[in-house]
């Protein structure tokens, strides 16, 4: 099972992540380990990676396509992966489908987490007054507004572009966690049947 989790921030995608790996056995794929990964392990697109983050310069498309592709030929991406924060634009889901096709692969589907800003606004708000402690900076109600209009410019496209695809299906991210994961598993089976299409 080959996936991507779509959402904004708060939206609870590394919650499901987690679940579908323990459930399904598959890794969780996120582009900031992989790169430290990469880099750690001085491979030669690691260090072309390393190079370009010494210079405080954003890692290129192509460069972490590729650290994606040496990823997923791993041993344990073998009955699949979960692909958390990336692809985060149109250019990047477009040059990850010729990648996977040069492998003869393809993403099974793209499960969106749909929901409501201001309610993942108090949600953040009530979290920080529960814990009593100090909020991280990039925890609290401003950054979370900062990070949901780089989500809508940059990564909302993609909703469409995979609705295109016919591999898009919305799940409603509000519900209680157990129910989103139970949602979530009802459209994998129908992925897994072949009836995706069913699934909206």
């Amino acid at each position: 099972m080959r996936l991507i989790l779509l959402g904004p921030p708060g939206a609870g995608k590394g919650t499901q992540a987690k679940r579908l790996m323990e459930r399904d056995g598959i890794p969780q794929l996120s582009t900031g380990d992989m790169l430290r990964a990469a880099v750690k392990a001085e491979t030669p697109i690691g260090l072309k990676a390393k190079d370009i983050m010494a210079r405080g310069d954003l890692v290129p498309d192509d460069v972490v396509v590729r650290i994606v592709e040496d990823r997923i030929t791993e041993p344990d991406c073998g009955n699949g992966f979960i692909l958390d924060g990336f692809p985060r634009t149109v250019a990047q889901a477009e040059a990850l489908e010729t990648m996977l096709a040069a492998h003869g692969l393809e993403l099974d589907a793209v499960v969106e987490l749909k929901v409501d800003e201001e309610a993942l606004a108090a949600r953040v708000e009530n979290r920080a007054r529960e814990s009593g402690e100090a909020v991280r900076d990039d925890d609290t109600v401003e950054a979370l507004k900062h990070r949901m209009s780089v989500y809508r410019a940059q990564t909302a496209p993609l909703i469409d572009h995979y609705a295109h695809t016919g591999k898009l299906v919305a799940v409603d991210g509000m519900q209680e966690i157990d129910a989103v994961s139970a949602q979530i598993e009802g459209i994998l089976g129908k992925v897994r049947n072949g009836a995706v299409g069913a699934a909206g």
